[in-house]
């Protein structure tokens, strides 16, 4: 089974997917762990990969395509969830090629659903918590905008597997409406 779990940053989404990962013993994939990997192992794709984050670009989709071609081929007969990946409709079309290409499907797709002042009130505490001045207020609120703009358009493109799930509440309630979803 292989799961997609997406949601705003400041859902949950992250600790979803690792709560997950380890109740049906799949592999938690997430972009930042994959890209990483590859560039700790040094292959031509990671460094072409840090390449551009040292320049302070983002990684292009067909090189996180490659990067995800080679996890998931590594991975093959092993469940798995993607967290946080895809982002766009591009990297979407991508994905599903290789899910295709590698006689895999995507079996739920996990939409974890978070009122914005909720998250807002998340991650502001989040950035106190954790001494980040990065998180401003106004940092949080384009990277939601991002969020609207770019992933949005997800919902439509998976809306055959989608589970949207409220993610008010503990991670023990979010966990648990999860689980009646695809029990």
């Amino acid at each position: 089974m292989n799961f997609l779990i997406m949601g705003p940053p400041g859902a949950g989404k992250g600790t979803q997917a690792k709560i997950l990962a380890e109740k049906y013993n799949f592999m938690h994939l997430s972009t930042g762990d994959m890209l990483r990997h590859e560039i700790d192992n040094k292959s031509e794709i990671g460094l072409k990969a840090k390449n551009y984050m040292n320049q302070g670009f983002l990684v292009p989709d067909d090189v996180l395509l490659s990067i995800m071609e080679n996890t998931l081929t590594s991975l093959k007969g092993i469940g798995i969830i993607l967290d946080g990946f895809p982002r766009t409709i591009p990297q979407a079309e991508g994905l599903e090629e290789i899910f295709q290409k590698l006689d895999l499907q995507i079996d739920y797709v996990i939409n974890v659903h978070v009122d914005k002042d909720i998250l807002i009130n998340r991650l502001t505490n989040r950035a106190k918590n954790s001494g980040r001045s990065d998180d401003t207020k106004e940092i949080i609120i384009n990277r939601q905008k991002v969020y609207s703009e770019l992933t949005e358009p997800l919902i439509q493109f998976y809306k055959d597997q989608l589970l949207t799930i409220n993610g008010d509440g503990t991670v023990e309630e979010v966990t648990q409406r999860i689980l009646e979803k695809i029990q």
